[in-house]
């Protein structure tokens, strides 16, 4: 927006620096109320966001009447052990949420999306509430405004036209946040919020944790819900969470919306009563892979190198071996990975917009969608019918290589990302070739090679602050699992923590 673009001067303080469970801890012991919790993050909102542009939608009106009936509720509780139970029952109590542009999970009546795009310049209305925005809410959320997104979710920066400039990194408003839930990202990591929910296709939760220095787990296939207005995204890619400041917050919340919905149509494997509770006990001593340079052998950016081989040996500190993989033990390259993603990218972006054309009874005009949109759509119209299913094939042929890989080693290090979050404008989506775009010699692939394997496997995979480059910039080190070791992650990532990682200063006065 208006910040220059290598300001790098503290932000504002927020008025609330810790996490999503010390604020509903706070609501509950009456230091302040949820109606206070949301007046006071609409002013941070107010103050900051003009440096960041992560908020793309406000509906003060819909915050409000949920907090006010939190409050009621708080108020009818005639002892501090009610209270105490109420917490228990809404384990978010009155704390404010920033739902992304992007995601029918989170469909909300009362909060049109705009899917990052000038296709709907007044948002597009949701039919009913999304399975997860009815989950959050019964968990005591107070959702009241949409956070900024790339045109329909796809790139891994967030800069999209529609809002009107980039949405900029807290911690160098001249580097990118990360996609796709960058605004997700910025708002958290800046203090406007203290939790804001995501969604990852190809990494749109772990790259802005990396960019941003939060904590970013995608969880397994199957275990967050998709409906009721679908089943499944992009070929199963798809799921939802959220950018967190703490592992407990991330396990809360997955305990807050874990299960499959009604109709589903796949469910992760079993999972804990409760991952939090799944935090008490520490895990056992691991065997860890670790490859710290692409799949191809070339070496990724210096200082991420050096902040992951200092996660892993923190990691060993802990008791885990961590082991490095030769260069051929993985049985797939980058492409591999990617090629058959984007094709299901592709063509899951040409069924949302021929839907949208029947619709509306009119073409969609070139100049309506960014060109990397247009170029997803028209690569999509010249595939064969099988093209998809041989996508499908190639996630589910990955994911039996992966598993053969986690009977040997429970978990797999990797960077989040191969360079620290890149100056704004080197991965905008006014390129004329998808594909290109994602795979070319320049292509987003050299930037984020790593994230997309989980999507296409299913499998959980988390993104920790790991360091900071030598400008500032966070860096974050991604452990991944076998599919449902969703609990393993988190005990891993929370003992981590506890030990002193993490420790990821925020970009505030």
């Amino acid at each position: 927006m208006t910040a220059p673009p290598t300001d790098t001067a503290p932000l504002p303080r927020p008025w609330f620096s810790d996490d999503a469970t010390a604020l509903a801890e706070a609501i509950a012991r009456g230091e302040c109320s949820a109606v206070q919790a949301l007046e006071r993050t609409l002013a941070d909102v107010a103050a900051i966001d003009s440096s960041l542009n992560a908020v793309c939608l406000l509906a003060p009106e819909v915050g409000f009447a949920q907090a006010r009936a939190i409050d009621a509720e708080l108020a009818a509780c005639r002892s501090d052990a009610e209270r105490q139970a109420l917490r228990r029952k809404r384990p978010f109590l009155g704390v404010p949420l920033l739902l992304k542009d992007v995601g029918p999970a989170v469909a909300h009546r009362s909060l049109p999306s705009r899917m990052g795009s000038r296709l709907f310049p007044q948002g597009m209305p949701w039919p009913v509430d999304g399975a997860l925005t009815e989950r959050y809410v019964a968990a005591g959320f107070v959702p009241f405004g949409r956070s900024t997104s790339p045109e329909m979710g796809m790139s891994a920066t967030t800069e999209a036209v529609a809002y009107g400039g980039p949405t900029r990194n807290p911690w160098n408003r001249a580097h990118s946040s990360g996609g796709s839930s960058g605004g997700a990202a910025a708002a958290t990591a800046s203090g406007m919020v203290t939790i804001a929910h995501a969604n990852d296709g190809a990494g749109s939760i772990r790259i802005p944790a990396s960019a941003c220095g939060l904590i970013g787990l995608k969880p397994s296939r199957g275990l967050m819900p998709s409906g009721p207005l679908v089943g499944e995204g992009w070929g199963g890619l798809t799921t939802d969470h959220v950018l967190a400041r703490s592992v407990r917050d991330c396990a809360r919340v997955l305990d807050a919306g874990a299960g499959a919905d009604p109709g589903a149509p796949y469910a992760a494997p079993p999972h804990p009563q409760s991952f939090e509770a799944a935090l008490a006990e520490p895990p056992p001593r691991l065997r860890i892979a670790i490859v710290n340079r692409f799949y191809e052998g070339d070496p990724v950016h210096p200082e991420v190198a050096a902040a992951v081989a200092a996660f892993a040996a923190q990691l060993q500190a802990l008791g885990h071996e961590v082991e490095e993989l030769p260069q051929q033990a993985l049985p797939f390259t980058t492409r591999d990975v990617l090629h058959p993603a984007m094709l299901a990218v592709a063509t899951g972006t040409a069924l949302f917009l021929e839907q949208l054309q029947a619709q509306r009874g009119r073409a969609i005009g070139r100049d309506e969608v960014e060109p990397v949109v247009w170029s997803a759509w028209q690569t999509a119209k010249q595939l064969p019918a099988s093209a998809y299913l041989d996508a499908v094939n190639s996630f589910h042929r990955l994911g039996r290589q992966m598993a053969a890989l986690h009977e040997r080693y429970a978990l797999l290090l990797t960077p989040t990302l191969a360079e620290p979050p890149p100056p704004l404008g080197r991965y905008t989506m006014d390129r004329e070739d998808f594909i290109d775009y994602r795979l070319g010699p320049q292509g987003l692939w050299r930037y984020s090679p790593f994230c997309p394997l989980a999507n296409a496997t299913g499998a959980p995979a988390i993104s920790l602050p790991a360091g900071r480059s030598v400008s500032g910039l966070p860096i974050g080190a991604m452990l991944s699992g076998a599919l449902g070791e969703d609990a393993l992650l988190l005990r891993v990532a929370g003992e981590w923590e506890a030990a002193g990682g993490g420790s990821v200063t925020r970009p505030v006065a």
